[in-house]
């Protein structure tokens, strides 16, 4: 289900009002439910549908026409104020001296510039717990490497066009990076093991080097409902 071809928060939101009316009211047609910037995927079983009727196609477009007329395109979405601490100390933020420099300004300006505003959590993927966020300032706003790194650790927040994020794992990746948080974004051991989710409202905040050496989640609560 496509909602638009734009990325901008309307659509993003009209996107993930679809998605949440469809959990909230999961019909057995489906397998699974995908939202990302502007559209929702859903997952099925012809053949299992084919067991309701002949034609399937036709089955589960009803299916999904009547939930588009029963979803409230006003409803009030879930949403929730993370706060992710920071440090972009250049040994952890490893592209953003290079960065200070193309863009012919200082470090500190461009901490300021990734700080000084809320993200919104457009989707999740790539990686587990993935999140795509945005969107930052134009003086920020950085092309892809490249050449992409064959290792980013994990907790590596990075930039690329307009868009923020956190690699919740090690891996191989080409944003720029511009610090690193000590939280996990994906934890198998929670009960919800992905920290951010669409539709969040994230702030970043800078620490120190010995603060993110030093730091514990027992006393640090990143989320505020």
């Amino acid at each position: 289900m496509q909602f638009g071809n734009v990325l901008d928060e309307r659509t993003n939101e009209n996107a993930l009002r679809f998605f949440f009316h469809l959990i909230k009211n999961r019909s057995d047609y489906w397998l699974d439910i995908i939202p990302a910037y502007t559209s929702v995927t859903l997952i099925y079983n012809v053949t299992s549908v084919r067991t309701r009727s002949s034609n399937a196609f036709s089955s589960v477009k009803q299916e999904i026409e009547q939930a588009l007329h029963a979803c409230d395109w006003n409803q009030q979405l879930p949403s929730r104020k993370v706060t992710i601490p920071v440090c972009y100390h250049s040994q952890l933020g490893l592209d953003i001296a290079r960065m200070a420099e193309e863009k012919k300004t200082s470090e500190s300006e461009l901490i300021n510039l990734h700080t000084q505003r809320t993200y919104r959590v457009f989707m999740i993927g790539f990686l587990p717990g993935f999140a795509y966020m945005g969107t930052v300032d134009k003086q920020l706003a950085t092309p892809r490497l490249a050449q992409p790194r064959t290792n980013v650790p994990a907790g590596s927040v990075g930039v690329a066009g307009e868009q923020t994020g956190i690699y919740p794992l090690d891996s191989p990746g080409g944003w720029n990076i511009v610090g690193r948080t000590p939280l996990k974004l994906f934890d198998a051991q929670r009960t919800d093991p992905v920290l951010l989710q669409p539709g969040d409202v994230v702030q970043f905040v800078s620490i120190s080097r010995k603060e993110f050496d030093g730091f514990s989640l027992a006393n640090f609560n990143p989320v505020q409902s």
